[in-house]
């Protein structure tokens, strides 16, 4: 019922938000007169504050057109690799020849991004980074919503599954990263290919941000999944998809709720993003004001998850805590972490993470003992918080080069 109320309430905005948006216009192109009249930069100002915080957020595209190779600009092609119900492999192809891609030999990533309510161009400056050096592949996840029930469930331990088969179609000179949520299911994944002594394992695991303990230095998220129980998320955050959707009738935890406690986990910071943006845009600082456009055209763009898969992921890992425990089985095969031997391992954690917190991300080292000490590095990055291990100066000029000199040692 909540979800058919957010579509109502949805149809409802959208003419007096579309309304707002011309209003906006109106008040500020330079060729309409009411940009003339007193008050009209403040008036503006407004009705385009009104449209950002009513607008419906469409998923935004990664729009990376070119990179730096060696101090020349390449053009950059998106291509679709693989298409499955739940997610595309996407290959940010650099527009050369096949004989000068090879000339480069650029070690071949595999970025795993999180499904977790946003989408995957969350990590659009991750792979803007990555590519002058790189040659990067992405999972693209679909919204749920937009997924046919005929297509059938999804669960975590399918999460797994594709990671692997992907995995097995870049490797063996793979390298995989994984950022916050995946860095779970990709330990396990590398972990069941490992047991069964899979020939097609990647060269290293560079594991960002992520819950592979959630009770080392538990967080507010971390507290939200273990002080309810599970019968409160089955039964009050998990509704069916209404008619209007190809997923109709497909059970999801809707991304608007998601988004909900993304805010409330930090209503001041965001209510003063705005006060500030309105106040870009009255005094006409264009620069500030298009990069609080740009954050919130990504941070407010929201997918709906499978039911099965959400449910699967807080009981397993933040409820029973089964990989850290060694009681997780997939496909009726256990877990074992320690079984992975020729997998270099890199963890990297924000100072000021707080969605995952201190020592989360560091578990692997412990899970992975049969990793020799020579092939584990670990990395702190002093005062950044959960979204700077990936996105923005930090990431670019400390992060991401520690990242391309461990591929390199271990490639």
């Amino acid at each position: 019922m909540l979800y058919h109320l957010h579509e109502m309430q949805r149809s409802f905005l959208t003419p007096m938000m579309q309304w707002a948006d011309a209003s906006s216009k109106l008040f500020s192109s330079p060729v309409s007169p009411f940009a003339h009249t007193p008050f009209a930069q403040r008036i503006a100002a407004g009705y385009e504050l009104m449209y950002r915080l009513g607008k419906d957020y469409e998923k935004p595209a990664f729009d990376i057109g070119n990179t730096l190779v060696n101090g020349e600009t390449v053009g950059i092609m998106e291509r679709t690799v693989v298409t499955r119900p739940f997610c595309r492999l996407l290959h940010f192809k650099k527009d050369l020849t096949d004989k000068a891609i090879d000339k480069l030999a650029q070690p071949k990533v595999l970025l795993v991004a999180p499904l977790s309510g946003h989408h995957s161009t969350l990590l659009r400056d991750t792979v803007r980074g990555l590519l002058p050096h790189h040659d990067v592949y992405i999972t693209d996840w679909t919204d749920a919503r937009m997924v046919p029930l005929s297509e059938g469930a999804f669960h975590l331990d399918d999460y797994i599954f594709y990671v692997q088969d992907f995995i097995r179609l870049l490797a063996p000179d793979l390298h995989v990263i994984s950022v916050c949520q995946p860095t779970v299911p990709v330990l396990a994944a590398i972990s069941l290919m490992a047991s069964a002594k899979d020939p097609q394992l990647p060269k290293t695991m560079t594991m960002m941000g992520g819950p592979i303990d959630p009770r080392k230095s538990p967080t507010a998220v971390n507290d939200l999944a273990v002080e309810k129980p599970f019968s409160w998320f089955e039964n009050t955050v998990i509704y069916a998809v209404p008619n209007n959707y190809p997923g109709m009738g497909r059970r999801v935890y809707p991304g608007f709720l998601q988004h909900a406690g993304f805010i409330a986990m930090n209503p001041g910071r965001h209510a003063q993003s705005h006060r500030e943006f309105y106040q870009h845009l009255v005094l006409g600082d264009d620069e500030p004001a298009e990069n609080h456009r740009q954050f919130y055209n990504e941070y407010n763009a929201v997918l709906d998850m499978p039911a099965e898969y959400y449910l699967d992921t807080i009981k397993t890992v933040f409820q029973d805590h089964s990989l850290p425990l060694g009681t997780w089985m997939v496909g009726g095969k256990l877990v074992r972490p320690q079984d992975i031997t020729t997998v270099a391992l890199f963890t990297v954690e924000g100072e000021l993470d707080d969605i995952s917190g201190a020592g989360q991300t560091q578990a692997a080292h412990e899970l992975c003992s049969g990793i020799p000490a020579e092939m584990q590095q670990d990395f702190v990055a002093p005062g950044c918080g959960h979204y700077g291990i990936f996105s923005g100066r930090r990431w670019r000029d400390v992060i991401c080069p520690k990242i391309g000199e461990f591929i390199i040692k271990h490639g």
